[in-house]
């Protein structure tokens, strides 16, 4: 959950940075762009680790399974949904922030120090 929490900081953050740059449509393109990241790695982890133990290896397995179906198909219904229902909207800052809030994803075993 913390690889989340960092991509939602994230996200807020590149939000912050276009509404600094004293333009409201690049805020908001960032701040879809991270949340279309975002939020269906949420979803992943919430339903893929709800289970623990060698008891439930196979529902643990199975939720995995369930887990990433949903969250490609979040992520299409997100992309979708952004592109049809968000007027008006900057795609390059979308996928600038898509692809920062995915690298936070790439990069988290080195910016998250575990004791």
């Amino acid at each position: 959950m913390r690889v989340i929490g960092l991509q939602l900081l994230g996200s807020i953050s590149l939000a912050c940075v276009g509404w600094a740059l004293g333009d409201l449509v690049i805020a908001y393109s960032l701040l879809t762009g991270g949340l279309v990241c975002a939020l269906p790695n949420l979803v992943f982890a919430w339903m893929a680790f709800r289970f623990q133990g060698a008891r439930a290896a196979k529902r643990v397995v199975n939720a995995f399974y369930k887990a990433e179906m949903l969250k490609f198909g979040l992520t299409v219904v997100l992309f979708a949904g952004v592109f049809a229902l968000v007027r008006p909207l900057n795609p390059i800052f979308f996928f600038v922030a898509y692809v920062a809030v995915q690298a936070l994803h790439w990069l988290s075993p080195w910016i998250i120090k575990v004791r």
